[in-house]
C-alpha cells in the first residue's frame, strides 16, 4: 500500500516520497480515509508510530478542497498539543506536509512573548497549532479568531487531561463552530479519554491500531533495583555501559532534575536539563544540543515526554518511576520510534513497589528484573530486615534494669541504630 491509494491529493503524495515516507504506518493507513470521508475520529496508537502524518494530511487535503479564494484568511484548522515542544514539532511536520500548497501554519504556545504570535496571526493563517493555555491568552485578548474552524485535532488528549486542561478545552470547543469535525489522538485510551470524545465529538469512528500492545514491541524494558542513596551512582553506571552514548533521563521534580544534571556534569557526562522552570529559549537549546549530539544526556521531568522526537534515541532511563502509570508509556515511547529497537531501563528502590506493580499491569508482558553486581536492593533489603530484627531482639532483651540509662548516663546505642535504619528505608 502506499500513499496515493488512500485518497491524497497526488500532490500530498510526492513530497512524501522524498522525504523517504513509502508505505504508510498502520495509524496512517487505517486514519486517513476515515477522516477524509469528514466523520469524526477516536483514534489509537503507540506513541512513534506517525499520528501527526495520520491526521496532519487529510487535513490538509480537507483544507486545500475547501479553500476560499480571497477570502479573508483566518484559522479554518486547529491542533490542540499539551507542551510546547509538542507544538513545536507538529507545527514543522505539518509545515513539511503542506509545503506543496498555499496554506499557512501558525504556532501559538506560552514561554516566549505574544508578538511575534499575534503579527502571525494578523497575517493570515489557515492552521493554528497551539497549547490550550496560551491559545487561552489570545482569545482573552481577542487577537485570534476561531469562528471559521472546519477541523479541530486533539492530539495526546490523554496527556492535556494530566496536565489539567479540560476547562481550558471546553472554553475553545465551546468558541467553535459547531459544525465541524473533531478528531482525537491518544496513546492510550482511558475511561476520561472516552468520555472526552463523547462530548467534544458526534459520532465519532474507533480507529485503534494498538491491539494489546501499548508501547512498540521493539522496546525491551529492564528494571535494576537498588537503594535510593545509591540511585546516582548506578545512573552513572548505566550511562557509562557500551551502547549507551545518548540516553533521555526522567527524574519527577524539577529540583530533583537538577541536581541529578549537576551530579552527571561532575562525572564527566555531558548533560542537559529540560523542566518547566527552564525559559523556552532555555529548553529548545538543550533539545537541540541533545538532538545535535552536543550533549550525550537530556535529564528532564515528564514535560518532555510528549513531544521529543528524536531519529534514533537507544535508551530511556527511569531516574524516578512516575506516579501515574500510564506516563511510563509516554516516557517509553520516546525510543523505538519509526520501527527501530530501544531500551527503557527503570531504577527501583524498595518503596516503588507499587507503582512498578501500577505499571506492570499495562504491559502485557512481564518487566524484566536485572540486578546490578554492587547495586543491588535485594541484599540491601536483606540487610535492613537484619538490622531491623536485631535492634527488635535488642529491646526485647533490654527490657528490666538495662531498658533505662542511669541517671547521668545518656542511653545512645539504640538511637543509633534507628537513626541508620531511617536512613537506609529512604
Amino acid at each position: 500500500m502506499s500513499f496515493s491509494t488512500l485518497g491524497l491529493t497526488p500532490s500530498l503524495c510526492v513530497p512524501l516520497a522524498q522525504l523517504g515516507f513509502q508505505t504508510p504506518t498502520p495509524i496512517q493507513s487505517h486514519a486517513i480515509p476515515v477522516v477524509l470521508t469528514g466523520s469524526d475520529v477516536l483514534a489509537r496508537a503507540q506513541t512513534g508510530t506517525g499520528k501527526t502524518a495520520a491526521f496532519g494530511l487529510p487535513m490538509i487535503d480537507r483544507l486545500i478542497a475547501s479553500s476560499a479564494g480571497g477570502a479573508r484568511r483566518i484559522p479554518r484548522g486547529l491542533v490542540l498539543v499539551p507542551t510546547r515542544e509538542l507544538a513545536s514539532q507538529v507545527h514543522r511536520a505539518l509545515g513539511t506536509y503542506a509545503a506543496p500548497t498555499s496554506l499557512r501554519i501558525t504556532a501559538i504556545f506560552g514561554g516566549v512573548g505574544m508578538g511575534a504570535q499575534i503579527q502571525s496571526l494578523k497575517h493570515g493563517a489557515d492552521v493554528v497549532v497551539a497549547t490550550p493555555g496560551r491559545l487561552a491568552d489570545h482569545m482573552q485578548r481577542r487577537t485570534v479568531d476561531l469562528s471559521a474552524i472546519e477541523i479541530l485535532t486533539l492530539d495526546e488528549a490523554d496527556r492535556m487531561l494530566d496536565l489539567g486542561f479540560l476547562p481550558a478545552l471546553r472554553r475553545i470547543v465551546a468558541s467553535l463552530p459547531r459544525r465541524r469535525q473533531t478528531l482525537l489522538f491518544s496513546a492510550t485510551l482511558s475511561d476520561a479519554v472516552v468520555r472526552l470524545s463523547a462530548e467534544f465529538t458526534r459520532d465519532a469512528v474507533s480507529v485503534d491500531v494498538s491491539g494489546e500492545q501499548v508501547v512498540a514491541t521493539a522496546v525491551t524494558h529492564h528494571v535494576h533495583t537498588v537503594v535510593a542513596d545509591q540511585k546516582r551512582a548506578l545512573l552513572t553506571y548505566v550511562l557509562t555501559q557500551v551502547g549507551s552514548h545518548q540516553a533521555l533521563v526522567f527524574c519527577k521534580t524539577k529540583r530533583g532534575s537538577d541536581r541529578v544534571g549537576e551530579h552527571l556534569e561532575r562525572a564527566g557526562i555531558k548533560t542537559a536539563v529540560i523542566h518547566g522552570n527552564k525559559s523556552q529559549g532555555a529548553r529548545t537549546r538543550a533539545l537541540g544540543d541533545f538532538k545535535s549530539g552536543r550533549v550525550n544526556v537530556l535529564v528532564a521531568t515528564d514535560i518532555a515526554a510528549r513531544g521529543l522526537d528524536i531519529a534514533h534515541l537507544p535508551l530511556v532511563v527511569n531516574y524516578d518511576l512516575p506516579l501515574a502509570a500510564e506516563d511510563y508509556i509516554h516516557r517509553v515511547g520516546r525510543t523505538a520510534r519509526a520501527g527501530r529497537s530501544g531500551r527503557a531501563v527503570s531504577l527501583v528502590s524498595p518503596a516503588d513497589a507499587g507503582l512498578l506493580r501500577d505499571i506492570q499491569r499495562l504491559l502485557p508482558a512481564p518487566l524484566e528484573q536485572i540486578p546490578v553486581k554492587g547495586f543491588d536492593a535485594t541484599s540491601a533489603e536483606r540487610s535492613i530486615d537484619h538490622s531491623r530484627r536485631a535492634h527488635e531482639r535488642s529491646r526485647r532483651v533490654g527490657v528490666g534494669a538495662h531498658s533505662f540509662p542511669r541517671p547521668g548516663q545518656r542511653k545512645v546505642r539504640h538511637g543509633r541504630v534507628r537513626k541508620r535504619q531511617i536512613g537506609f528505608s529512604r
